[in-house]
């Protein structure tokens, strides 16, 4: 057990650093405007940084197995959570530190299921599905009126806007930035593939029979 958590530290270190750098950055809308789109209805800073934890928890999972990954990931949220309450807001850690735990579980999971198949099934579904269960939790958590006994909203996700800044209905502002988090996170997922790939022959699998 001591092996192995002292084989995990430097992806432990790499998780809490993925996690609070985005628990801050969620915080800070994209300005600016692309074809008459408001950034800022429809993107945070944190969304283009959240996706790499996907891909340490699946370089983990490659090499050591789903307990060491779950290992990772229950140390890289405690220690995350604690440095979000003073980051951001108690509000925004408590919805983070719930997202990760599930959403990073659900990728070990279904990571664990796919190992035997082609190289980039079990990397990319794994994290799709996990991106798609974190954007729910995180959003709904952190921003809807429902969960409001959490803790106030910040000034700059109260209000309303058009859906993606470009539908006429409008919306609260988080669910733009859920619908746009989501998209960033699938094309962040794709890219992830490269320095997935670019590491396989240095990260040895784990035998398919140690798996558990």
């Amino acid at each position: 057990m001591l092996n192995t958590i002292s084989r995990t530290l430097p992806f432990v270190a790499l998780m809490t650093l993925v996690v609070v750098a985005s628990n801050f950055l969620v915080q800070f809308p994209i300005p600016g405007t692309v074809f008459g789109i408001n950034l800022a209805d429809l993107l945070t800073y944190g969304a283009f940084i959240y996706p790499v934890a996907f891909l340490v928890t699946d370089l983990t999972n490659r090499q050591f197995g789903p307990r060491a990954a779950r290992l990772v990931v229950v140390a890289g949220f405690a220690i995350a959570v604690a440095f979000s309450i003073w980051a951001s807001t108690p509000r925004i850690a408590v919805a983070s530190g719930s997202a990760f735990l599930l959403a990073q579980l659900l990728d070990i999971s279904v990571f664990n299921r796919l190992r035997r198949s082609s190289w980039w099934k079990a990397p990319l579904l794994s994290s799709l599905l996990g991106s798609a269960l974190d954007t729910a939790i995180f959003f709904s958590l952190a921003f809807a009126s429902p969960f409001a006994f959490i803790g106030a909203n910040d000034d700059f996700a109260i209000g309303s806007a058009p859906i993606l800044g470009i539908v006429a209905m409008e919306a609260p502002r988080w669910v733009s930035w859920a619908l746009g988090d989501f998209a960033v996170k699938m094309i962040v997922g794709l890219v992830m593939l490269l320095p997935y790939g670019a590491v396989m022959s240095l990260v040895k699998p784990m035998p398919v029979s140690e798996a558990a």
